[in-house]
């Protein structure tokens, strides 16, 4: 993925696709009919969608017969998150969202740390379960 992060803003500027990737993360490989379906759009709606998805290397297929399912590349959302968090020019890699959210003492902060740390945790729970599901498939 060899993308600006104005290009990624304007791709996931787009209520549309930003739903196609979080149904395509929760339920895996979908034809484009079944995405329609789920999002109660036109086929044709849904597949413009994920010809720009794909052009910008966040979903790919793979023809399976007749079916062709599409599915989240992880890798390049990873990179796509690593490029927006870079978006920040204070060099917190993301972090410093804490102060913008109106801490306004030490406690607050803390609190807003906290809760970020949380959050992190979880994710990273996350990412060690698919890490341990790609090893038992491989």
């Amino acid at each position: 993925m060899n993308l600006e992060p104005a290009e990624i803003f304007k791709i996931l500027g787009v209520d549309t696709r930003v739903k196609i990737i979080n149904l395509l993360k929760a339920r895996g490989p979908l034809g484009a009919n079944e995405i329609a379906s789920q999002l109660r759009i036109t086929s044709s709606a849904v597949s413009q969608h994920l010809k720009i998805l794909k052009h910008a290397g966040l979903v790919r297929n793979e023809r399976k017969g007749y079916w062709i399912p599409y599915e989240i590349d992880h890798v390049a959302l990873a990179q796509c998150k690593e490029l927006v968090t870079n978006v920040c020019n204070c060099g917190c890699r993301g972090t410093c969202q804490a102060q913008g959210q109106g801490a306004r003492s030490a406690e607050e902060y803390l609190a807003v740390l906290r809760k970020r740390e949380n959050e992190l945790l979880e994710e990273l729970e996350a990412v060690q379960a698919r890490i341990r599901e790609m090893q038992d498939n491989a």
